[in-house]
């Protein structure tokens, strides 16, 4: 059975004697890993079950702001700071809802679609997916403040949802330009929970992100392709409420955030759960030998009945020792030996 069988395995909720599983790096991760293996090929040699790519609008460095780095809707990220990958926004674009003239870029398709050729010609055995960061509520506040978001759900509701349906019908292009491609799923990357519980709540939830999803969801089903939704954090409280609209699964699952094998046991026949090693206390601070033990304890745990991506819970970032990395991936290549 191929990497990609396993995943389908695990998205149709059939157990296979090997999980499959998944690690994605920061940029930082991956130099510190391949400095320590002395491998620039380790990152292909681990073998991830997963194959896409991500588009959140190309931020490119400006040429006069070293560090500062400007995407297609005008977003300044800044990053000098800790996070190199994404960085944090340097001025927002939207003072006031009620009185604004944003207007919403026009995608390049001809570079879209290169994108995509190139992801499906390297797609080898792997699950393939187009992928949209930065989907939804990110993308809302990275344009207009974080704040300025939540006021507007209270102040001028209105406003705010003909702004998310002017996000979603730019995302629908998008989507439908990815499924003209040879690809198994979309994947939507949206952060809507915190440590407990979402930002928003979850009527607000239901009422500006929900609908939005709900139609970006069902391009990608009437294609017969599977969905694929991260939002780190709490979302517990919606989970009914994406398995309605047709998510077929869900990352991160952080053992930190959620009970995992209730949510297993709630769930686990309509979901699949892609996560559960965790990055914020074990990757990091575990011995190797206790990574391991942990990682084995995911997977016995979680793998009845399928429904399981092994994975990190996020992108591994520098913090985590190599030598923690390699003993994950250890389990993961040799399932065998372990459970």
């Amino acid at each position: 059975m191929n990497r990609k069988q396993l995943v389908v395995e695990a998205l149709e909720h059939r157990e296979t004697e090997t999980i499959p599983y998944h690690l994605d790096f920061t940029a930082q991760a991956l130099d510190n890993l391949i400095a320590y293996t002395k491998d620039e090929h380790i990152e292909e040699k681990i073998g991830a079950c997963l194959n896409y790519i991500q588009y959140w609008g190309w931020p490119t460095e400006m040429p006069d702001r070293p560090g500062f780095y400007r995407d297609d809707f005008g977003v300044v990220w800044n990053r000098n700071g800790a996070d190199k990958d994404i960085g944090v926004v340097d001025r927002i674009q939207i003072e006031d809802l009620e009185d604004c003239d944003y207007t919403f870029p026009v995608c390049d398709e001809k570079r879209l679609r290169a994108d995509y050729e190139a992801l499906v010609a390297g797609k080898k055995d792997r699950f393939t997916m187009a992928g949209f960061g930065f989907c939804m509520f990110e993308r809302s506040w990275s344009i207009m403040g974080m704040e300025n978001v939540l006021v507007s759900m209270l102040a001028c509701p209105d406003e705010l949802d003909a702004f998310f349906d002017k996000i979603c019908d730019y995302y629908v292009k998008l989507v439908d330009i990815a499924l003209e491609y040879d690809i198994d799923g979309v994947y939507f990357g949206d952060d809507w929970g915190q440590q407990h519980g979402l930002i928003m709540g979850p009527e607000h939830w239901r009422h500006f992100i929900k609908p939005r999803m709900a139609r970006l969801y069902a391009r990608v089903k009437a294609k017969g392709k599977y969905v694929i939704q991260h939002s780190c954090g709490d979302c517990h409280e919606i989970f009914p409420d994406l398995i309605e609209i047709g998510l077929d699964c869900y990352q991160t699952f952080q053992p930190e955030v959620y009970d995992i094998f209730s949510m297993k046991e709630l769930y686990g026949d309509k979901l699949t759960f892609w996560g559960g090693v965790s990055t914020q206390q074990c990757l990091p601070y575990a011995t190797p030998e206790g990574v391991k033990a942990e990682t084995v304890r995911i997977i016995q745990a979680l793998r009845k009945n399928g429904g399981l991506i092994i994975a990190p819970t996020h992108a591994l970032a520098f913090d985590v020792p190599p030598e923690n990395i390699l003993a994950m991936t250890d389990v993961f290549q040799n399932q065998g030996k372990y459970l």
